[in-house]
């Protein structure tokens, strides 16, 4: 004998309202929420911890009735067509009344549905926690990507944390809900069941715009809508200023350890607005930097492995904190930079290692997927929904907080697929080498979209290796960065100047190298944070010498650095050459300003920013072959360099004289590109920066007496261990 269709659909429902209870239905809007019965509305409701719940609307009170096999479930009809409420109470008679999430339709559009698979350029309007008004109804809707769940879940402290309650519709491989009075500030996760019926680690939301503190880790929702922007000034002139031709000079901050209060604690972004950005535009730098803030649990990545990709770290601030942050850099004539990690993401449980129970964002096998260095993970790169997700995180960055470009960490890590790993330990690419193809398209599409998307932000890669056409448009087979950190650059000249004097002229070629392939991309000359963590030391501890010596050293490489072609950066302290390892958890040692040798080294770098921000031919050419040529390039023997600088047809030259020797000349004769009055624009030996004060009173008048290849010449006074700028006066 077989069941009747209506003993059969009995059968489907009492299964249904199982899971229901079980929290384990893929589909509970096909259950839950309002259901026509015969003709009328019928609504059921889950709510655990009801003794009764009853459903009010279109002027009616309905009592729904408790299922007697499962605690929490309530059902029952009620007249009409229109919204209503649920109202509740537990067995202590305390009550409580909301609206049913079940009653609302979705929220993602089919148009979103489509372009969520990988080419929704503004993912984050689409996916995460997006306060809204929803049919009427003020909330929050959420929405996540977790193609292989079984069942996903909002949980928060506003349905204590149990998964059962709101479990969200599937659209596809997108899970949705819009949450009925949930608002700015709450904090939430996601429940999963994945493929295996089992429930993962709570997760935080890969969109979720907030977090709590650390070592909390929920994300929180934060209303993005709203933002007062007062840079419109900026923003119209930015273009200028972040181009190739542009003075830029860089400091580079982390925000966590820069300065402190008294007792600890970081500054806010409010207060960051004002004293680090107060600084950095006093020191006469054009651009900040500052290391990743995107959310991230371990305060000793220092930002490098973040976990909440859109989510600016609440350490300073909610989110607003931080556009305030840029938006007062902007209106001082400031850019900012923003640290940005596509390359690799932590394994803790909350983050996106095996989002939904399997690997969705990162590579499968772990010898594609897996960075050894790092113990971190690997993002899938020739997955469309991953490169959607990286892409649109760039742009987010761009687009809601006004930031000027993003530097992206490790790209030398992306474009091999053998990067630090031994024979057996990688998997070759489809033509058995060692390039990875999807990163290389990847990075070609996000800077080939920013570029489209925001005119005038630049891109800069950190590539450690001879990787061709970093800085060439994609269109020509190029990456498409902007600009390029030059490490091949930072590490000889580093391992020359750290040199005993004595022996430097065994290593003359290694500030002369660097030449050879300056203008093969357009290059920032980096001394990053990299440089003075890892028992490297600081900078000032490099130098070789006594204490005087040891400055004077110093000094002369920063002249050598802003006199070589290549935009600059520095890290924060080494502007004023503090004299300890940086040290993320304490500020830095700024009483250290209070000796003349750490003075003289602040004073020096704002004075190397003006001249260089000034001198058109110190900067506009940086690219251009055309704009460098070298006078002095062979004198090993006394560790001489000169060079001249070149800007526009009508730019007076610049002339670069560098002694890295320990002898001082007071006769040196330099070939110069015209005769007469030289002025003297910047000595490192200056008093003004603790040196010595020897010098050329001023300037130098050349003679047209030809050398080393030039039709005029000079003799100048050469300080030991010193730069010299000249400037033909005109």
């Amino acid at each position: 004998m077989t069941d009747s269709p209506d003993a059969k659909a009995g059968s489907r429902r009492e299964a249904s309202l199982d899971l229901i209870a079980a929290g384990a239905h893929g589909d509970p809007f096909s259950v839950l929420g309002p259901h026509p019965v015969d003709g009328v509305r019928w609504i059921t409701a889950f709510v655990p911890g009801a003794a009764r719940v009853a459903a009010c609307g279109d002027g009616a009170v309905a009592e729904l009735r408790q299922d007697p096999n499962r605690s929490g479930l309530f059902s029952g009809p009620l007249g009409g067509d229109g919204p209503y409420r649920l109202e509740a109470e537990a067995a202590d008679g305390t009550r409580w009344e909301f609206d049913d999430p079940y009653r609302f339709g979705p929220v993602l559009s089919e148009r979103d549905l489509r372009l969520a698979e990988g080419s929704h350029r503004r993912l984050w309007t689409a996916l995460g926690a997006q306060v809204t008004t929803h049919e009427g109804v003020a909330g929050t809707r959420f929405a996540v990507w977790a193609p292989n769940a079984r069942r996903v879940s909002v949980v928060g402290p506003f349905n204590l944390w149990d998964g059962r309650r709101h479990v969200m519709r599937r659209r596809g491989e997108l899970w949705e809900i819009f949450l009925p009075g949930i608002g700015e500030g709450t904090s939430y996760k996601y429940e999963i069941l994945g493929p295996d019926g089992h429930v993962q680690p709570l997760k935080a939301d890969p969109v979720g715009f907030g977090s709590e503190h650390p070592p909390e880790n929920a994300s929180v929702v934060r209303d993005l809508r709203g933002a007062h922007w007062t840079d419109g000034d900026w923003m119209e002139a930015r273009a200028g200023r972040n181009a190739p031709t542009a003075p830029i000079s860089i400091y580079e901050a982390h925000l966590g350890s820069w300065r402190r209060h008294a007792d600890g604690r970081r500054l806010s972004y409010a207060e960051a607005a004002e004293e680090l950005v107060g600084y950095a535009l006093d020191m006469g730098f054009t651009h900040l930097e500052v290391l990743p803030v995107s959310e991230h649990p371990f305060d000793g990545s220092w930002g490098y492995q973040p976990v909440g990709l859109f989510a600016p770290t609440v350490r300073h601030g909610p989110p607003q904190g931080f556009r305030d942050l840029v938006d007062a850099a902007h209106r001082a004539g400031l850019g900012v930079i923003l640290d940005w990690v596509p390359g690799h993401f932590p394994t803790d449980d909350h983050g996106l290692g095996r989002f939904d129970g399997e690997a969705v964002f990162e590579y499968a096998d772990p010898r594609e997927g897996f960075h050894q260095d790092w113990n971190t993970l690997i993002y899938d790169y020739g997955k469309a929904e991953v490169r959607g997700f990286l892409a649109a995180n760039a742009l987010y960055w761009l687009e809601e907080y006004h930031v000027d470009g993003l530097r992206v960490d490790a790209v030398a890590s992306m474009l091999y697929r053998d990067y630090s790993r031994k024979p057996g330990e990688w998997i070759p690419n489809k033509d058995g080498g060692r390039e990875n193809y999807e990163a290389i398209g990847f990075l070609r599409d996000v800077t080939a979209a920013a570029r489209e998307a925001h005119p005038g932000t630049m891109t800069i890669a950190e590539e450690s290796t001879a990787f061709p056409k970093v800085t060439t448009p994609a269109d020509e087979g190029g990456l498409g960065f902007g600009f390029k950190w030059n490490m091949g650059w930072m590490h000889d000249t580093l391992d020359y100047v750290s040199k005993d004097p004595a022996g430097r002229r065994e290593h003359h070629h290694r500030l002369t190298f660097g030449l050879t392939y300056a203008f093969d991309e357009t290059f920032v000359l980096p001394i990053s944070h990299d440089e003075v963590v890892h028992g490297k030391g600081s900078m000032l501890g490099r130098m070789p010498g006594t204490g005087p010596e040891r400055f004077a050293n110093l000094r002369a490489y920063y002249g050598f650095m802003w006199g070589h072609p290549g935009k600059k950066l520095l890290f924060m302290g080494q502007d004023f050459a503090q004299e300890a390892e940086w040290d993320h958890d304490a500020q830095l040692d700024w009483d250290a300003l209070d000796r003349p040798g750490h003075a003289g080294v602040r004073r020096l770098v704002r004075d190397l920013n003006a001249l260089y921000r000034g001198t058109a031919a110190l900067h506009c050419r940086d690219a251009d072959p055309g704009g460098f040529q070298w006078i002095v390039a062979d004198d090993t023997t006394n560790s001489v360099y000169a060079w001249i600088r070149r800007g526009g047809d009508r730019d007076p030259e610049a002339v670069v004289i560098c002694n890295f020797g320990p002898t001082a000349h007071s006769a040196y004769r330099v070939g110069l590109p015209r005769p007469g009055r030289w002025r003297e624009a910047l000595n490192t030996d200056a008093e003004i920066y603790d040196g010595e004060g020897r010098g050329n009173m001023g300037g130098v008048e050349a003679q047209p007496v030809p050398s080393h290849g030039q039709p005029a010449s000079a003799e100048l006074v050469l300080p030991p261990f010193s730069t010299v700028f000249l400037l033909h006066k005109t």
